[in-house]
Parts: C-alpha cells; structure tokens; sequence
C-alpha cells in the first residue's frame, strides 16, 4: 500500500467560487504552481467520470517543465473529486464547510523518487497559491 500524504487549506470564498477556480482551465494556469519560478501556462479539463485533465507546469526560465494529467474516477459537484494520475496514483480532494470559511484537503499517493517531506511541501505549496488566488481575485 502506498503512503497517503495530505495537505490543506481554509479559504474565505464560497465553495462555488471555489470549486470554480480549481476546475476551470482559465483560472487553474493562474496558480498550479509551487513557487514563483514556475507557471502553468496550459491547462484542460474535462470533469466528469472517465475525462482527462492535463495541466503543463514548466519553469520559467524555460529550463525544465512536464505535464500533469490524469484521468477522473470521480466527481460530485462542489464537493469531492478523485481521480488517477498518469503514473497510476490516486488522489482524492474534498471541499467542505469550515465555519465561516471552506476547506480544501487534498490527500495523494506519494511517489517513491522524492521524499514525503519534499512530495507535501510542494503540494501544499501549490495549495496555498489556490487559496491566494481564490482570495485575492473577484
């Protein structure tokens, strides 16, 4: 059994607004990044049972970049998504009610190359850059 590492965040928005901003291609280039070294400059997504999602992730400096996709195996509204990466992991990511505000806990099989410690910091890091965007744009 893989380890399962989670990250998470409170956010001041609407769970709609959230959600919104996690799954639309126009907003997931704004932060699907770790650091500011790093962009997203092409996402898609085609959220539904059995669609694809693919997000380019490269560095700025034009040095390095790779894609990230994977494929759904769930989707329930406002709520949860949980799907396969390419390289055969599973995530699952939940939104729910957290007093005045909303959470985003993501919870991912963690790879065997890069330390756990090092697979959370950069997840949660892109977390954290989800939750600025979200708060800081209308």
């Amino acid at each position: 059994m893989k380890k399962l590492i989670t990250v998470e965040t409170l956010i001041d928005a609407p769970i709609e607004k959230i959600w919104n901003y996690w799954t639309a291609p126009e907003h997931i280039v704004h932060w699907n990044f770790a650091s500011d070294e790093w962009c997203s400059p092409a996402a898609t997504n085609d959220l539904k049972v059995g669609g694809k999602f693919n997000y380019r992730m490269e560095a700025k400096d034009g040095s390095m970049g790779f894609d990230f996709w994977g494929t759904y195996t769930d989707v329930k509204l406002n709520d949860a998504i949980e799907y396969t990466m390419g390289d055969g992991r599973n995530a699952y990511i939940r939104f729910e009610k957290a007093g005045d505000q909303n959470k985003v806990t993501e919870t991912f099989e963690a790879e065997e190359v890069n330390s756990v410690e090092l697979q959370k910091g950069g997840w949660q890091a892109i977390l954290d850059n989800f939750k600025k965007y979200v708060e800081t744009n209308p």
